[in-house]
């Protein structure tokens, strides 16, 4: 039976090449993008790299509460089941900006926008014969810190600050998610790609970045070496019991203190079921 896989944020670098490389192990890949234009050239290339006519658009911004649900709804009316659901999307803000829910965009898109999408596939993911969970981090999170008292960093806002933050939450919710999903046969693991070259952090309308981007671009990964671990770990079938794990270069590294809280990993649980508005379970 092929596999069915959802990749987030799949319109440019990991996340088309994370969809190229599942594609080509004959899954059938459903690329989520916000932007349809972007996202339909995106699917020609993807088809084009890959060969392969089993990859499908839908779009869904995870910047949208209302727009996340539709996309689920959407997916589980279309497909009675999923086994991997890659979380790839990922911004950078400069400036503090918020999502239409009035969230803090880099929490808001990174953090929340997957804790909601994660928790209304849930179903399709454990009719799964084994179900998979990946999501993409970074070692950015050892600068993090989750900021209970200012999550939306209303006060003192820094770029840094808010992206190291987000991915804390990741690798704590990939957590948490674990602990929960145990004697399932569904898993949840998270990854640091490692200096990917993409166009993450650029302004798609000011073209802000893109110099320095362009300076860095020599030292970084590709998007298909940063996506390599990531698809390791949604095919690897060594890794069918693995669970709360965080990667990188395909090997398991061991976490900070704060990344490893069982506590603040509860804690953001129980606060993110507040913000997007679903019963704690």
């Amino acid at each position: 039976m092929e596999k069915m896989m959802i990749v987030t944020g799949a319109n440019s670098g990991m996340g088309l090449a994370s969809t190229v490389a599942l594609a080509k192990t004959g899954a059938e890949v459903v690329m989520v993008c916000r932007n349809e234009q972007r996202g339909q050239a995106a699917l020609v290339e993807a088809i084009r790299q890959s060969g392969s006519d089993k990859i499908q658009l839908m779009l869904c911004d995870l910047g949208s509460l209302t727009s996340i649900r539709e996309f689920a709804k959407a997916f589980t009316e279309r497909y009675d089941r999923l086994d991997v659901l890659l979380n790839n999307a990922g911004v950078v803000m400069i400036k503090r900006q918020e999502t239409s829910d009035g969230f803090e965009m880099d929490l808001g898109v990174n953090h929340l926008g997957h804790f909601l999408l994660t928790h209304l596939l849930l179903d399709v993911l454990l009719a799964s014969p084994q179900g998979r969970v990946v999501s993409v981090a970074s070692g950015a999170y050892k600068a993090g810190k989750i900021h209970f008292d200012d999550p939306f960093l209303k006060r003192g806002f820094n770029p840094a600050k808010a992206y190291a933050q987000s991915k804390l939450a990741n690798i704590l919710f990939t957590k948490e998610l674990a602990s929960r999903l145990e004697g399932t046969h569904v898993t949840a693991n998270c990854v640091h790609p490692g200096a990917v070259g993409t166009q993450i952090g650029v302004n798609r309308d000011t073209g802000f970045g893109k110099t320095v981007l362009a300076m860095l671009k020599p030292f970084f990964l590709t998007p298909e070496k940063g996506a390599e671990t990531a698809v390791y770990l949604a095919t690897a079938p060594e890794l069918e019991k693995v669970s709360g794990q965080y990667f990188y270069k395909k090997n398991p590294q061991k976490l900070s203190t704060k990344a490893d809280s069982t506590e603040d990993a509860k804690r953001l649980w129980e606060w993110s079921c507040e913000q997007v508005g679903i019963a704690e379970s």
